[in-house]
């Protein structure tokens, strides 16, 4: 399979399983509209992830347009899940604290695992 053909279908299994991850495993006191929120953001993370971007919570903020806090209550629910993974690390300045984030190895390893072999022929219909 092509090298396009191989991200199109990654891009596809994520949306479909973190869709599912967050959909059918609401949480409490959970509104639908935080759920779809955070689909949205797994969506722009994840974009982020596959160009090579730092998922900072000041990264998140430039591109999405949203304020911190606006951020924050998005994503927070999203490390609650283990979706994502959050460490500290030393802001651009290099003086003070700043929250990066990673998807989940897991959730990377699991889509791998749904991913057709390059390797293999196609199966004739």
């Amino acid at each position: 399979m092509t090298r396009a053909l191989n991200l199109q279908w990654h891009s596809l299994a994520f949306s479909a399983f973190i869709f599912h991850e967050i959909v059918d495993n609401p949480q409490e006191d959970e509104t639908p509209q935080s759920r779809l929120k955070q689909i949205g953001m797994m969506s722009v993370l994840y974009i982020m992830h596959q160009g090579h971007q730092q998922l900072t919570l000041s990264n998140i903020v430039e591109l999405t347009g949203l304020t911190r806090t606006g951020v924050t209550e998005t994503i927070d629910p999203l490390v609650r899940r283990g979706l994502l993974t959050e460490k500290f690390v030393k802001n651009s300045m290099g003086r003070g604290k700043a929250r990066q984030f990673d998807i989940a190895p897991q959730i990377l390893e699991k889509l791998r695992s749904f991913q057709p072999d390059s390797n293999s022929e196609p199966s004739e219909r």
